[in-house]
């Protein structure tokens, strides 16, 4: 990689030493998982909190409470499922440097629940609409957003447009052109899954497409939405299949097989799917 300077060179060279000697230590530890150099490798911790962009507000979030008695259906789950071979899931993206992966993680279920309404048909959404246009309802574009208020952005115009329509996504905030699109997927509401039962979000991800749940690290709570896809079970250990929003470079062509145990990663917290 070029630098523009011989300064910044060499500023993000010890970055990198740094984060190679936090990818040893923990490798050799022999954790349930391994790291590696990427793309991110001479990014701060400060530049990589910047792509972390869900923010929660706490509280209500006018959801429906979880329809199903999960006990009635225990039956109906498999030990593995995958979205992406039934043709549910888009291609990984890269949200760059926004803090916008509350949209990717938004419109990858919105794109796998408009799948299910419509026949097996997958479109792309954009995020980019997201981005420019849900500000009324508390998102705040590149500086973090939250899934529930999309959905209420989205009762409210009756929909989301196509990337196709609504133009490429731009890794910055915009202006909102949603007056002069067409809108598709509309919703007439949105659920929470029951918090931190494995069951119950096997249940709504069968059911109900792909699920934007969200992410924490060990400091800052709830910080980062990504797209589960999938689970299953490897080695005795369950866990979760997740796209995230980094590009093909960062973990395995953009997926992580993300332990279940003990809700890692809080994954289970706060997960909702919208209602067609």
């Amino acid at each position: 990689m070029a630098y523009r300077t011989e300064q910044e060179h060499e500023h993000r060279k010890n970055i990198f030493r740094q984060n190679l000697r936090y990818i040893h230590s923990k490798n050799r530890a022999k954790l349930t998982y391994t790291l590696a150099v990427n793309h991110l490798a001479d990014k701060t911790e400060e530049e990589l909190k910047a792509r972390r962009g869900y923010k929660s507000s706490g509280g209500y979030n006018t959801g429906k409470p979880f329809p199903y008695d999960v006990s009635k259906h225990q039956d109906e789950i498999p030990a593995q499922y995958d979205w992406r071979l039934f043709g549910a899931v888009t291609p990984v993206k890269d949200q760059s440097v926004c803090g916008s992966c509350w949209s990717f993680g938004t419109i990858g279920h919105l794109e796998g629940a408009f799948f299910l309404k419509n026949g097996g048909d997958l479109v792309r959404l954009s995020q980019q609409a997201l981005i420019d246009c849900s500000w009324p309802f508390g998102n705040n574009g590149c500086d973090g957003g939250e899934d529930f208020r999309v959905y209420q952005w989205m009762m409210q115009v009756g929909g989301v447009p196509t990337e196709e329509e609504y133009g490429p996504y731009l890794g910055q905030d915009g202006y909102c052109r949603i007056n002069n699109v067409t809108l598709v997927a509309p919703i007439k509401g949105f659920v929470n899954v029951t918090s931190n039962d494995p069951n119950a979000f096997k249940l709504a991800l069968l059911k109900h497409g792909p699920l934007s749940p969200e992410c924490k690290n060990d400091v800052d709570g709830l910080d980062h939405a990504v797209l589960a896809v999938g689970f299953g079970t490897i080695k005795g250990e369950d866990y979760w299949l997740v796209k995230n929003s980094w590009s093909t470079y960062w973990g395995n062509d953009g997926y992580i097989l993300m332990s279940a145990r003990k809700n890692n990663c809080g994954v289970m917290t706060m997960p909702t799917y919208v209602e067609m």
